[in-house]
């Protein structure tokens, strides 16, 4: 797995590209990084995952571990760019209520702003 941020205004977008798996230990790559930018004082989080082909367990535990971790410390963190399958895995486990999932970037960002 592979991560690339960005800024745009005060949300940070990182890209993930390749899978989330606990074979790959991308689950600590992505723990460390949404913890790095709570850390920073980064509050508004979105995780594009246009690039990832698979998710596993560990890597969904993750993704919720990442979410209540920047909840807990007053954040948020959204979901853009899904492909098909991981929209149909968090719709299966019913994590889809959790998250809010965005088609585009440029709406999870907007999110943060509608929001206040």
């Amino acid at each position: 797995m592979h991560l690339d941020q960005r800024l745009v205004g005060d949300v940070v977008i990182v890209a993930v590209n390749g899978d989330i798996t606990l074979n790959h230990r991308s689950d600590v790559m992505l723990k460390d990084k949404v913890r790095t930018l709570l850390d920073e004082g980064r509050r508004k989080i979105v995780l594009d995952l246009g690039g990832v082909v698979y998710v596993d367990s560990a890597g969904l535990g993750e993704l919720v571990r990442a979410y209540a971790t920047a909840k807990n410390k007053g954040g948020g963190l959204k979901l853009a760019r899904l492909p098909k399958r991981i929209k149909d895995l968090l719709t299966i486990t019913k994590l889809a209520t959790v998250f809010e999932c965005y088609d585009r970037d440029v709406e999870a960002i907007d999110s943060f702003s509608a929001a206040v």
